[in-house]
């Protein structure tokens, strides 16, 4: 009689901040992917962004340096430092998935999910309850004492031209820098820490943490606190979905409505360099990140969602969207 052979072991089964498991060993992998992508985001980015608008300068015949000072200057951006400002973060999407296949030798999409892609209806379905999350923000709000931060006024902004620029800067470049930080942020940064350490307080905790330095080293407790949290429901719920979707619903909205809220009440300088800030705003929209928490990780264990790659996922596009 025949020996029979043993069976073939199962293929592993790991959760999205485990996923550099799956590729090239090595702990300075994601060491290295870390110094890379902060050098790419923050000086390499910048600088090839700026290019483009100095051939433009050169070309009419602009003042460069005073074209560059007006491109840079933050406390009173023009539709063109905003459309910079989220062009260089979009460029972290590419980034990452550039880092991802050279350096771990993995698929770009498990950056996306764990079924190595974007999830496109489960992403549609997450800007919905995004909504639903910030009904609750705005009835939470409405009874904590409104104090500190920016002055709101009572009557809205004329709608000028530049509001208007702006206003497609905002729709056309605003879902593109949201997700470049959770690709960014969420997705490379929260993978290379899951990977060095295998722990998911580590992964969520070191990446919330980086991910609210690098809105400011100027900003007050009280926003740092707010985006620490942020980050710590996003981060959370990458790992509970198995994915970025979530995360990237959340985010463009919280954009859309800071923006909104500036061009129609305030100005965009102190939405983009917010140093004031309230502990009375936390309520609120701590209010909206766990609602929204709990009602994404219903919607994706309803929808059968898996929050684990499988075997299947490193030879093709597979699983359910």
């Amino acid at each position: 009689m025949s020996e029979q052979l043993p069976a073939p072991e199962p293929p592993p089964r790991l959760e999205y901040h485990l996923v550099h498991r799956l590729g090239r060993r090595g702990a300075w992998r994601p060491v290295l992917g870390v110094v890379l992508l902060t050098i790419g985001v923050f000086a390499v980015a910048p600088f090839l962004w700026q290019l483009p608008y100095v051939a433009w300068l050169l070309a009419t015949g602009e003042p460069v340096g005073a074209g560059m000072d007006r491109l840079l200057d933050l406390d009173d951006p023009t539709p063109l430092t905003l459309a910079y400002v989220n062009l260089i973060l979009a460029t972290a999407i590419p980034l990452t998935w550039l880092l991802t296949r050279w350096l771990h030798g993995l698929r770009p999409g498990l950056l996306s999910s764990v079924a190595g892609r974007i999830r496109w209806r489960f992403l549609l379905a997450c800007l919905g309850v995004s909504v639903v999350a910030l009904v609750a923000t705005v009835l939470v709000s409405a009874f904590v004492p409104q104090q500190g931060g920016t002055e709101m006024a009572t009557e809205p902004n004329d709608f000028t031209r530049t509001t208007r620029d702006f206003l497609i800067v905002i729709l056309l470049l605003t879902p593109l820098q949201a997700a470049g930080e959770e690709f960014a942020f969420r997705g490379y940064l929260q993978q290379a820490f899951g990977g060095l350490f295998g722990s998911r307080a580590f992964a969520v905790g070191f990446s919330a943490l980086l991910f609210a330095i690098a809105h400011g080293l100027g900003q007050s407790w009280p926003v740092f606190i707010d985006r620490l949290a942020f980050g710590i429901v996003a981060g959370a719920l990458v790992i509970l979905t198995g994915g970025l979707e979530a995360g990237i619903a959340m985010h463009v909205l919280n954009n859309f409505l800071a923006y909104g809220l500036a061009l129609a009440f305030t100005d965009m300088a102190s939405t983009l360099n917010p140093t004031g800030g309230s502990w009375w705003s936390l309520p609120g929209t701590l209010t909206q990140s766990l609602v929204y928490l709990v009602l994404a990780t219903w919607m994706a264990r309803r929808r059968g969602l898996s929050s684990a790659v499988d075997g299947g996922v490193l030879e093709g596009p597979g699983g359910r969207v």
